[in-house]
């Protein structure tokens, strides 16, 4: 997934509740294996890079709860207690949140966004490293292994009761706009009004930079990412989200098949398209996005209508770009 943000030179104004200048800060660490980019509207350079230190110690603490690459992490734990018979187990408020929005995103894409999905992602990145294509009977055994309604969470409790089966989490399609979300509900929090996240292509912004209609936002041209599509995205209080399958894949038998996988099928998907979805929150966007790349077009369309939020999907046809949206996301066209 990614986005390039177009950089637009910013004059200072009066913020309505204070006499004190608003800079342009920009800060950039390396979070979950990429760029995490935070810009905001200020008025020192002091009290900017002490909430840039806050936001980032929070990304922190929320990737030591969702990653499932840090064996310590609470996501991990609560993976490997899966087949144990240990009963109802206690989870944190924000595992807590993310498998509920994962349980609508579940339900509403029909299964095509699925956090158990674990067992297939190992199957196939392994795979992928090996460029060896996984037998029929390999990719059974892992799909079988998959299916968010094998949980059961008590919201109430705060609690999740595992399958008797191995479980395997892979919140990759929804983490990363949700922990960007998070960090632009702290700043607005913060009285922090002007501000974008920039979370390795899943953006949340909040009011546009002072003097302008919105942030700008380029989307990246199918299956080159050097370049970006003529028309640019004009934002404020909205999130997006691209993704691309161009980039990574396997051919066998004459197709491409995605890193991008089907949990009902158990394959990646064997078109190739960038989905870009534009929706009021980081993790409608998100989820929004990947299960957007699984479905049929019309499917696609159905479901981000319904979330009310505005799709477009590029495709690459006889070297030429084509482009397919809803109307809603005509409004948000530069």
């Amino acid at each position: 997934m990614l986005l390039r943000i177009i950089s637009t030179a910013v004059f200072s104004l009066l913020m309505l509740k204070s006499s004190a200048q608003q800079h342009r800060f920009s800060f950039t660490e390396q979070k979950m294996g990429a760029p995490f980019t935070i810009v905001f509207y200020a008025a020192d350079s002091v009290s900017a890079n002490q909430l840039a230190r806050q936001c980032y110690r929070k990304v922190d603490s929320f990737v030591l709860i969702f990653s499932d690459y840090v064996d310590s992490s609470e996501l991990c734990r609560l993976s490997a207690a899966a087949g144990k018979g240990l009963g109802p187990i206690p989870v944190s408020q924000a595992l807590l949140d993310i498998l509920l929005l994962s349980k609508t995103a579940f339900e509403k894409s029909g299964g095509a966004f699925d956090i158990t999905i674990g067992p297939l992602s190992r199957l196939w990145r392994a795979a992928r490293k090996l460029k060896q294509f996984p037998t029929a009977a390999s990719v059974e055994a892992a799909r079988q292994l998959v299916g968010f309604n094998k949980l059961r969470i008590d919201s109430a409790g705060k609690t999740v009761l595992l399958p008797d089966s191995p479980v395997q989490f892979d919140l990759g399609g929804i983490a990363q706009g949700y922990i960007a979300q998070k960090i632009m509900d702290y700043l607005t929090g913060q009285e922090v009004t002007n501000a974008l996240i920039n979370a390795s292509g899943d953006i949340v912004t909040s009011g546009p930079p002072p003097g302008l209609p919105g942030w700008t936002v380029g989307v990246n041209v199918p299956e080159n990412e050097a370049a970006l599509l003529a028309k640019k995205l004009l934002l404020h209080h909205k999130a997006v989200t691209t993704s691309g399958n161009f980039y990574q894949y396997m051919e066998h038998g004459g197709k491409k098949y995605s890193h991008i996988i089907d949990p009902r099928t158990g394959y990646g998907v064997t078109f190739q398209r960038n989905i870009s979805v534009i929706a009021n929150d980081g993790v409608t966007a998100d989820w929004l996005a990947t299960a957007c790349s699984i479905l049929p077009l019309q499917k696609a369309k159905k479901l981000v209508r319904q979330m009310h939020a505005a799709l477009l999907i590029s495709e690459v046809k006889r070297g030429k770009v084509v482009a397919k949206a809803t109307k809603a996301f005509a409004d948000y066209w530069k």
